[in-house]
């Protein structure tokens, strides 16, 4: 398995970085949800800042917990499967 992830799956597939601009943007987020009362998972927190900051989507079955990001594209890939 672990040489099928690297020799096939790596090669093809981008692992972005959480950097130091996923984590200002991450921070910004965070502060502007904590004073308006909502809470997010820190693992959430930096999937939608990855997502944001490299201008892509985060694709997810779990819209709600990642709908509250200011600025993120979000597709509920289970929407056309219904």
């Amino acid at each position: 398995m672990e040489a099928f992830l690297r020799d096939v799956v790596l090669p093809t597939l981008p692992v972005l970085p959480y950097d130091e601009h996923a984590a200002e943007w991450h921070a910004d987020e965070r502060v502007r949800l904590e004073k308006a009362g909502r809470q997010t998972s820190a693992i959430d927190g930096q999937i939608a800042a990855v997502a944001a900051t490299n201008g892509i989507p985060v694709v997810t079955a779990n819209v709600a917990d990642f709908e509250i990001f200011k600025g993120l594209a979000v597709h509920n890939w289970m929407a056309s499967a219904r």
